[in-house]
């Protein structure tokens, strides 16, 4: 069964921590360059084995004892935090351009980015604390992909206009405060549990 509330945590926290991130950027200027729906299709469908692969690896940790895995989780997200708070502006990638504008070739461009660039990044490490902190795979694994599919949606199709609103270094402030309330309350669960 789904729970509501941590799907929606997980969405909250992993969307504000993508946000800022050099493959929304990506995404950015592969939308400016191709069809945005292959873009999306490459994309999401990296960013979907990614969750997969980060909620197996928390959910691994749940068989540890509950405070360790409170204390574990919570020196993750203050790292999380303390990484988004120092990470400086990124410079956009330079992405190469497939010959010609078919599916396979605009989308494998897309899934073949995000893959590499997305392995062992903060967001998922991210959803492998979630899982492991909730121990709830389906949930934790619906809001992370939701998050990181809007996340992308967003920098393919309206990144721009966002990116001039809401400056990118509020959205980093608000995650990196987000995974310090998290890291304090998992490591207080851990000492008081």
């Amino acid at each position: 069964m789904i729970s509501f509330t941590v799907t929606a945590l997980v969405f909250g926290v992993v969307f504000l921590a993508e946000l800022p991130d050099k493959t929304a950027l990506a995404g950015l200027v592969l939308g400016t360059r191709y069809r945005a729906s292959y873009v999306f299709a490459g994309v999401a469908t990296a960013f979907a084995l990614h969750v997969a692969l980060a909620v197996a690896a928390g959910s691994v940790l749940t068989l540890l004892p509950q405070q360790i895995v409170h204390a574990l989780t919570g020196v993750l997200f203050l790292g999380g935090a303390a990484v988004l708070l120092m990470k400086k502006g990124e410079d956009e990638e330079e992405i190469r351009k497939p010959e010609n504008q078919s599916f396979w070739k605009v989308a494998g461009a897309g899934f073949m980015l995000i893959l590499v660039a997305e392995f062992g990044d903060l967001t998922q490490i991210m959803t492998a604390n979630l899982a492991a902190r909730y121990d709830d795979p389906l949930s934790v694994g619906l809001g992370a992909v939701l998050a990181l599919w809007a996340v992308a949606g967003l920098g393919i199709v309206g990144g721009k206009a966002l990116m001039k609103r809401v400056p990118l270094a509020l959205i980093t402030k608000v995650a990196a405060l987000l995974m310090l309330a998290l890291g304090v309350w998992s490591l207080w669960e851990a000492v008081s549990g």
